[in-house]
C-alpha cells in the first residue's frame, strides 16, 4: 500500500454514499461514466439514506455539507440528501468520478466478467490508478472537511476503501452508507445501517 500520512488531529468522520439505483443498475449493466439518471427506486433510496444519516448524526455529530461526483445520478442523490438534512446544495467534486470502464460500459456485468476477467478492461482506467485516486480524494475530504457526506459510485468507493484499509471490501449497494473515520494515523471504515454501525475494518496508515 502506498505510504500516506494524516496529521494527528481529533477523531474525524465522513459518510460515503453510493448513489441511488438507475435502470442500468436494475438491469445489471456497467455504467462507468455513462450518464444514466436515477429511477424512482433510486430517488426513494436517496430519501431513505437522508433519514439514516439524520439518525446517525446523534452518534457522529451534525453533518456539515455534501460533496458529489460530477455524474448526474450522484448529483441528484446528493441533492435529495442535502434537502432532507437541510444542508446547502452539494459541492461538485471532480475527484469523485466513477471509473471509466471504456468498452465495458453498457455491457451486462456477467458478460463483461466473461470477456474481461477481473474487469481488467483494455482502455478502462486501471484499477491501481482508480484505487490511488479515490484514496487520495477520500483522505483529502476527511482531513479538510470532516463531517462531510460524499456521494459517489460503487466501484470507486469499494476500490478506494480497500486501498486505504488493506482489506477486500464487499460490493457497495445503491444508497448504502459507509463511515470513514480517522484518529491520528489510523483510519477505520464501517458499514452504516440507520444508526447501527457494522463490519469494523481498521488500518494503520504507514
Amino acid at each position: 500500500m502506498t505510504a500516506r500520512q494524516l496529521p494527528r488531529v481529533q477523531p474525524a468522520v465522513i459518510a460515503l454514499v453510493r448513489h441511488g439505483e438507475t435502470d442500468w443498475n436494475a438491469a445489471g449493466r456497467i455504467q462507468g461514466r455513462t450518464e444514466v439518471p436515477l429511477n424512482e427506486t433510486g430517488r426513494a433510496q436517496a430519501a431513505a439514506t437522508a433519514l439514516a444519516l439524520a439518525e446517525a448524526s446523534a452518534s457522529w455529530g451534525a453533518w456539515t455539507g455534501v460533496r458529489a461526483s460530477p455524474l448526474g445520478r450522484a448529483i441528484e442523490t446528493a441533492e435529495i440528501i442535502a434537502a432532507g438534512l437541510s444542508l446547502a446544495q452539494p459541492h461538485i467534486d471532480d475527484a469523485l468520478w466513477e471509473r471509466d470502464f471504456g468498452p465495458a460500459e453498457g455491457v451486462i456485468v456477467a458478460e463483461a466478467q466473461r470477456m474481461w476477467p477481473g474487469l481488467d478492461v483494455p482502455g478502462a482506467e486501471p484499477l491501481d490508478v482508480l484505487a490511488e485516486r479515490t484514496a487520495d480524494a477520500l483522505t483529502r475530504v476527511l482531513r479538510e472537511e470532516p463531517g462531510s457526506i460524499v456521494v459517489a459510485h460503487g466501484a470507486m468507493l469499494r476500490t478506494g476503501l480497500g486501498h486505504l484499509t488493506g482489506v477486500s471490501m464487499p460490493r457497495i449497494q445503491n444508497g448504502e452508507v459507509w463511515l470513514l473515520h480517522s484518529a491520528g494515523s489510523e483510519v477505520r471504515v464501517e458499514r452504516l445501517h440507520g444508526d447501527v454501525a457494522e463490519v469494523p475494518r481498521t488500518q494503520e496508515l504507514a
